[in-house]
């Protein structure tokens, strides 16, 4: 177990790490679509790569969420295989948002033997994530 500021050394000197071995700007709340922006999460459990719709309006946020399903089989097939669609989902302050991500299971933060598995699915899979968004952000933007 890992006091509070060990915990949180951990978690800087990861980013820090991510950030020196991947040194690429990527898209994240760049989307220029409100509320629509990608994530990477890491825990002591599981690592994600996601989009996030959070839009506070719920109509914004079920056409923002169409646009993703009808786009669903292109993001499976050409893209992400393994993306899991969650159109509801609780973020840990209880906002409801809808999601897509990529999960990598038995990781931790704590531990530094799985952080070079974690960058690389981090890397490998935002990519992806952001070849698509180019690809149709014109479908999605409208």
């Amino acid at each position: 177990m890992f006091s509070k500021s060990e915990a949180k050394k951990l978690r800087e000197d990861y980013w820090i790490s991510f950030g020196k071995s991947y040194p690429k700007k990527w898209i994240l709340y760049h989307t220029k679509i409100k509320d629509f922006s990608f994530k990477f999460y890491f825990d002591t459990s599981h690592a994600l790569v996601s989009l996030d719709i959070e839009n506070k309006d719920l109509e914004k946020r079920i056409d923002l969420w169409q646009k993703m399903t009808s786009l669903k089989s292109v993001l499976l097939e050409d893209y992400l295989p393994d993306a899991q669609f969650e159109e509801y989902t609780y973020l840990e302050n209880q906002t409801e948002i809808s999601r897509v991500y990529v999960k990598l299971d038995h990781v931790s933060i704590h531990n530094k033997n799985t952080w070079q598995e974690t960058m690389i699915f981090m890397n490998e899979n935002m990519k992806k994530f952001e070849d698509f968004f180019e690809d149709f952000e014109a479908v999605l933007s409208n």
